[in-house]
């Protein structure tokens, strides 16, 4: 009979990927490892939560309603880090990774009016595994052996341009438009070992996906001041759903035991389709003294239900959530005499339920998060620089068995965000005295 003796990852390596997630074994199905839409490095400080927080020092991408609160040109970087463990019933491994997060550049065009241009992942796929299957003399005769090893890599990219406007007092709107473009590169090689010890060529199965297609976003806020210090913030953010026009390449080849080449490839498809990106809708709260704390509920929700790829939904997968819960302090944003009165401290705490349902089972996402935000002690209302820092501590999926005989995989994880904001007051007009 059958069986599993390694059920997802031999979760393998150490070294850095372009996209920066170690071995993710999750990130094989549907998109890869999607971005839900939760922000830069302010908001990874405090859970991801933030969509209704005003504020005029970072970009406001996450909602782009909230871009008429720049007030300077702003230009953000981020850089993101993280060392896991992945493990299911039987085997563990550790992986690290490191990588450019995101990069955002927001103008203020008017005093009601700003806009944002910014490139951000939007999937990312980064998975190795290996399955060792022993033959039952149906498909594989008795005694031998099949090693069945699936490797991707890539992701999906959003580069985009947003618009906030402020309307009267209180009430602003915001659009994004995305151009959304990316490969992923998967393959499936399969060894047999015959029982009398000889090893047959390696069959490779290759598919290379290329995407490239627009996507759009809209954003509400609304703010409502509750006493003469005290303001309460409430908004909407919703992304459309996007057919994601994509072409698919699949090849076979044969390799010998060293990886060579043992006869030339042989192309066996070449189609375009579509895959589906299902829309999200988000709703935030938020209260702030419009000086140094700020205090975020945030909650989301994702169709994954409808997600196909090419006209199939192959890997069904379901509906997602997500709640986060995060505040901001700054203990005196103006001191002098005292710098670190001027770091804004954060804290947060997410909870999301993932799309993938195994052995009717429902996986979860959870983390707890801090971070800081280091002005320069030369920053002055023209011109200033600030170093932001955010970490994650969480837990992905469980090792729990299903009926097939495996069992799921869980990731324990850190990580860490890097962000550079540098603001500066543009077109000033010189005047003589």
């Amino acid at each position: 009979m059958n069986y599993l003796l390694t059920a997802a990852a031999l979760l393998l390596g150490g070294s850095a990927s372009a996209q920066g997630l170690g071995n993710a074994p999750y990130s094989r199905i549907g998109l890869g490892e999607y971005n839900p839409n939760v922000g830069g490095v302010r908001q990874a400080g405090m859970g991801g939560a933030g969509l209704a927080a005003p504020n005029a020092i970072n970009v406001n991408e996450l909602n782009p309603a909230l871009l008429c609160y720049v007030n300077r040109t702003t230009f953000e970087a981020g850089f993101n880090g993280q060392y896991k463990t992945v493990r299911n019933a039987t085997a563990q491994g550790r992986s690290g990774s490191g990588t450019l997060g995101y990069l955002a550049l927001a103008v203020p065009l008017s005093a009601k009016w700003g806009a944002a241009v910014g490139l951000k992942p939007l999937s990312a796929v980064e998975y190795e595994s290996n399955i060792l299957q022993a033959g039952d003399g149906t498909r594989l005769p008795i005694g031998d052996f099949a090693l069945n090893q699936y490797k991707g890599t890539g992701g999906l990219s959003e580069a985009y341009f947003g618009q906030g406007l402020l309307l009267g007092k209180n009430l602003s709107l915001g659009a994004t438009a995305s151009y959304v473009f990316g490969t992923v590169d998967e393959t499936n090689g399969t060894t047999i070992q015959q029982a009398n010890g000889i090893t047959t060529d390696k069959a490779v199965d290759r598919i290379h996906t290329h995407y490239s297609d627009f996507s759009f976003r809209a954003g509400a806020h609304y703010r409502h001041a509750l006493g003469s210090k005290l303001f309460a913030n409430v908004a909407g953010v919703y992304s459309f759903a996007a057919n994601l026009a994509a072409r698919r390449t699949s090849t076979q080849e044969r390799q010998d035991l060293n990886g060579a080449l043992t006869a030339a490839p042989t192309q066996t498809s070449d189609v375009r389709g579509y895959s589906l990106r299902p829309a999200q809708t988000q709703l935030g709260l938020s209260i702030d003294n419009n000086k140094n704390f700020s205090f975020n509920l945030d909650a989301s929700q994702q169709q994954w239900s409808k997600f196909s790829s090419f006209g199939v939904q192959d890997q069904p997968l379901r509906d997602t959530w997500r709640g986060a819960i995060g505040g901001e302090f700054t203990p005196d944003p103006g001191s002098v005499d005292h710098y670190f009165k001027r770091v804004s401290y954060r804290v947060g705490a997410s909870l999301a339920q993932m799309p993938y349902y195994f052995g009717g089972q429902t996986l979860y996402d959870r983390n707890v998060t801090w971070g800081f935000a280091f002005p320069l002690p030369s920053s002055s209302a023209l011109d200033a620089t600030t170093f932001s820092l955010a970490f994650a501590y969480g837990r992905r999926g469980n090792t729990e068995r299903v009926a097939s005989g495996g069992s799921n995989v869980q990731e324990s994880y850190i990580r860490g965000t890097l962000g550079v904001t540098l603001n500066n007051r543009w077109f000033i007009k010189r005047r003589l005295q």
